[in-house]
């Protein structure tokens, strides 16, 4: 698979399609590229470059044990670094979960390279209590169960890939526990994503997908989101799984983005503080953030 180097480690991506219009997409967390077996061909056929790429720590990049390594921030400069390794100006950046949240950091990072963003199901404020409950036995077990996780992980290396769902799920038994322990500890000891005073500033059309009934990825962090994002637009996914067993109302809504984003002017820049802005921010300087939903 290609690969680059960033800061001494091996990053591997894969490519789909080609042309001007390219789409960047991060996975989620202890997942690899191969959760968008489907989506980036699919996107590729409606005329875009798509590039997968697997993060630190995730898939078939490098897998190093300290939690050193590990950091939003420290994602997000890998997705900056894998452009400037294929020598693009800018692109679409987008993710799942962990894969969002490495998008809003680009968007920090390098604003002027972020076109646009794709951002699905994030882990914001609302998700802390929910994510600490969910992943701290994770870390747990793999820490006092090493030898029975090394078993496990080894047993599931040997199940042949298959079914598309059931990959996605097996992925996560196949990892090496002692890289899946110390990306959990990066994460933990750093912040979850850029802070609200952050993100107001962010002028990038930006495409969010939120999804019901999920505690780690709650619908108020997405609508959250697209009220701070001057230039956002908010989807209601049925549900989880819609996007994986249902996908073409979803398809067609993130093609028609970037269908959008590559057709309209670049306002990739951020708002400069004190500056004159438009939309949601103002409205809810105003004291009612529900005001631009009936305008």
């Amino acid at each position: 698979m290609p690969s680059f180097t960033h800061e001494g480690r091996r990053i591997v991506y894969s490519e789909y399609g080609s042309g001007d219009r390219v789409l960047v997409l991060a996975h989620g967390l202890l997942m690899n590229r191969s959760m968008y077996g489907r989506l980036a061909p699919e996107m590729a056929r409606r005329g875009n470059r798509v590039i997968t790429v697997d993060l630190l720590g995730h898939g078939e990049s490098d897998q190093p044990h300290d939690l050193a390594n590990y950091s939003m921030t420290l994602f997000g400069s890998q997705i900056v670094a894998l452009l400037d390794h294929l020598e693009l100006d800018q692109a679409v950046i987008g993710g799942t979960s962990l894969g969002a949240n490495v998008s809003l950091e680009v968007a920090m990072l390098a604003p002027d390279r972020a076109r646009g963003l794709f951002i699905e199901m994030p882990v914001l404020e609302h998700a802390l209590i929910a994510t600490g409950a969910a992943f701290m036995p994770l870390g747990v077990a793999l820490y006092m169960g090493r030898p029975v996780m090394r078993l496990t992980a080894k047993l599931a290396r040997r199940v042949p890939r298959s079914n598309f769902l059931a990959d996605i799920a097996l992925d996560w038994m196949r990892r090496d526990p002692d890289a899946s322990l110390a990306v959990l500890l990066g994460l933990f000891f750093g912040r979850v994503a850029p802070p609200a005073s952050e993100r107001r500033g962010f002028r990038q059309p930006t495409l969010i997908i939120g999804h019901p009934n999920d505690p780690i990825h709650p619908f108020s962090d997405s609508d959250m989101l697209a009220r701070e994002l001057v230039n956002s637009e908010l989807v209601d996914a049925n549900s989880i799984l819609e996007w994986r067993i249902n996908a073409d109302r979803l398809n067609d809504e993130l093609a028609d983005f970037l269908e959008r984003v590559w057709a309209e002017p670049d306002h990739s820049k951020p708002v400069v503080e004190g500056a004159h802005t438009n939309g949601k921010a103002e409205l809810e300087d105003l004291g009612d953030p529900d005001l631009e939903r009936r305008i």
